[in-house]
């Protein structure tokens, strides 16, 4: 890779949905960092977004934009059966990758892509940003200080209504549509994140008519804890992350994966913490993943492979319990 001293780090972006857009936005306030060029597999796609968020080049194919020398880093934000085909392909030319959560489709595909990485020396991160915004790292920082004593039970749930489309990527199981690795990696994550692997899973899930889950509850078992999440695209819920400890409560309150406040409650009393947060919250797992590609890491200390390997085998698992096969 040419030297980054001195000069931005050139971004290209692939798939250019939903995500995409709000990854793009909060790019262009990242300093030291701009949007080069993106690829979709429609030209006109391409050129709207290009303009949208001027960037310089826009692709209508993958593999041009992975070609472009002039890139430094890739964000995938393609649907998940795609991510690992996508990966390897920005890897393979060089290109560091911050692919969108889930890293894949089960263990194997990203292990090849973990592989892939170590052969070509290259960075490589899932990009999962709740791990990276401030409202959350206050939560892990007041659990590890144990501040209200031993974490006991995790609840944390997300849910939302979408009108059944199996074109859509949400509902498309071929494209790992579905709750569970959509928005149920998040539940997930919040137990993982602060309790570790469980010792046992159980789990129930409900089906679309074309087998992908529409919701999955789940109960995580640990030797002193338990974590109860769930997943839903039925109904609208809560979507918080409460945390119960010892002597006190750490609740994330709605939309607790992304930019949100936290109450701390103890002995009946609540206090209520904000964060400031002027963004969609993408720019804080950027600037870490600026700050490694400078530094030539080529893997996260807090996005880790390990945890990656972690969160995929336990999705991986509660597939198995739930019977889902892609």
């Amino acid at each position: 890779m040419k030297s980054l001293k001195n000069r931005n780090i050139r971004w290209g972006i692939i798939g250019l949905g939903n995500i995409a857009n709000k990854f793009a936005t909060d790019l262009l306030t990242v300093e030291g960092a701009e949007l080069y060029a993106v690829a979709s597999r429609t030209q006109q796609k391409s050129d709207d977004f290009a303009e949208k968020y001027q960037a310089i080049k826009a692709y209508g194919s993958y593999e041009a934009l992975v070609n472009d020398e002039n890139i430094d880093a890739v964000y995938i934000a393609t649907p998940h059966s795609l991510h690992q085909e996508n990966t390897l392909l920005c890897l393979e030319q060089g290109k560091a990758v911050l692919c969108e959560k889930p890293f894949a489709m089960n263990i194997d595909e990203v292990n090849s892509m973990i592989a892939a990485a170590t052969k070509h020396n290259t960075l490589l991160m899932e990009g999962l940003w709740t791990y990276f915004l401030p409202h959350y790292n206050f939560v892990l920082a007041e659990l590890s200080r144990k501040t209200y004593g031993n974490l006991l039970k995790i609840e944390a749930d997300f849910g939302f209504v979408k009108v059944f489309n199996e074109e859509s990527r949400l509902f498309n199981k071929s494209l790992g549509g579905g709750s569970l690795l959509d928005i149920g990696i998040y539940p997930i994550f919040a137990a993982l994140s602060t309790l570790g692997v469980p010792d046992t899973i159980t789990a129930k899930a409900s089906f679309f008519e074309n087998g992908a889950d529409s919701s999955c509850a789940m109960v995580f078992n640990y030797h002193n804890a338990v974590a109860t999440l769930t997943s839903t695209l039925l109904e609208p819920t809560p979507s918080e992350a409460i945390f119960y400890c010892e002597q006190g409560i750490i609740k994330i309150n709605s939309g607790f994966h992304s930019p949100s406040t936290v109450t701390l409650i103890k002995d009946n009393n609540e206090e209520s913490v904000f964060f400031d947060c002027k963004t969609h919250g993408y720019n804080y797992q950027i600037s870490h993943f600026n700050e490694l590609l400078r530094q030539g890491k080529k893997e996260s200390h807090i996005m880790t492979f390990n945890f990656s390997r972690q969160l995929i085998t336990t999705l991986d698992k509660v597939r198995a319990v739930i019977d889902l096969k892609y």
